[in-house]
C-alpha cells in the first residue's frame, strides 16, 4: 500500500516544513513513512531532520548522473528521509523531470510519501509534488494572505485531479477562529489541526531536531500528532502508484 500526499502552502513561512516532518514522525508509529524535499530551490529538510553534512541529496539524483535515490535516503526518527541540497548550482543542475522516477523508485518502500513541496506555483519544479500526489495537504496560518494563496493551491490541486486531504492552521493565536471558520467554508476536506505559535518550534530547528523529539509534549506536537490521527491513508497499489509518477506530465504553472 502506498498513498502520496504533497504538504504545500502556496507562500512562504507557513511552517511547511515542520509540518512535513511532524506528520511524518506522528504517521510513523502506524506506517512506513518517507519524507522528500520536493522544494528543489529552498530546501530546508536536511536542517530540520539534522542532515546539513550528508554528502548525496536529492539534487545529485535529479541531475544527469546515475545517483539512485537510495542514496539520498536516510533513516531518521522513524522515518526515511530525503533531503535536497542548498546550492544553487545544484538547483540549476537539478531535472525537474527527474523527480518523478525518484518518487516512483520510493512507492515500492513506503505506505506514505509525504512531499514538502515548494512555497509557490511559479515553475514546474514547484508544481510537480501538487500533481503528482493523492491529496493535498493544505498549510495555512490564519491570515487572509495566507489563506488566499492556499485556496490557490487548492484550486491548482483540484484541476488536476489531485483531492485535498485537509488543511492544518499554523502558527495561530488566540485571535485564529474567526479565520479558521471562514476557511472552512471554502476548502475541501476537513481542518485537521490548529497549531499553536510555539517558541519549541524555533528551538527544535536551531537543535536540528524535529518538534516531536524536541518538545514531545508540546501544545504544537499535541496538534501535529491530532492531525495525523485525523489522517486515513489509503490502501493504494505500490507498482500503479509508482507508474503514475514515471508517466506524469509535467504542467504549465498557473
Amino acid at each position: 500500500m502506498v498513498e502520496a500526499f504533497a504538504v504545500a502552502s502556496g507562500k512562504g513561512g507557513t511552517g511547511k516544513t515542520t509540518s512535513t516532518v511532524a506528520l511524518g514522525m506522528a504517521l510513523a508509529d502506524r506506517y512506513d513513512v518517507t519524507i522528500v524535499d520536493a522544494d528543489t530551490g529552498m530546501a530546508n529538510l536536511l536542517f530540520h531532520a539534522g542532515l546539513e553534512d550528508v554528502e548525496t541529496t536529492l539534487h545529485d539524483v535529479m541531475t544527469a548522473g546515475d545517483v539512485p535515490v537510495e542514496a539520498a535516503t536516510y533513516d531518521r526518527f522513524g522515518m526515511s528521509v530525503v533531503p535536497c541540497g542548498t546550492s544553487l548550482a545544484g538547483f540549476e543542475d537539478a531535472d525537474p523531470e527527474r523527480l518523478r522516477g525518484a518518487v516512483a523508485d520510493l512507492a515500492a518502500g513506503a505506505d506514505v510519501l509525504l512531499l514538502d513541496s515548494p512555497a509557490t506555483l511559479g515553475s514546474k519544479s514547484a508544481v510537480l509534488p501538487i500533481v503528482l500526489s493523492d491529496r493535498v495537504i493544505v498549510v495555512l496560518n490564519p491570515t487572509v494572505p495566507a489563506v488566499s494563496d492556499g485556496l490557490k493551491v487548492q484550486e491548482y490541486a483540484l484541476s488536476y485531479g489531485s483531492d485535498i486531504a485537509g488543511t492544518i492552521f499554523n502558527r495561530t493565536r488566540g485571535d485564529a477562529e474567526s479565520v479558521t471558520e471562514k476557511a472552512d467554508r471554502y476548502f475541501e476536506g476537513p481542518t485537521l489541526a490548529t497549531v499553536p505559535e510555539s517558541d519549541a518550534v524555533q528551538a527544535a530547528r536551531s537543535d536540528g531536531t524535529p518538534l516531536l523529539k524536541h518538545a514531545p509534549d508540546s501544545p504544537a506536537a499535541a496538534a501535529f500528532r491530532r492531525a495525523a490521527g485525523a489522517l486515513s491513508v489509503a490502501d493504494g497499489d505500490s507498482e500503479a502508484v509508482a507508474e503514475r509518477f514515471r508517466t506524469a506530465v509535467i504542467p504549465d504553472p498557473p
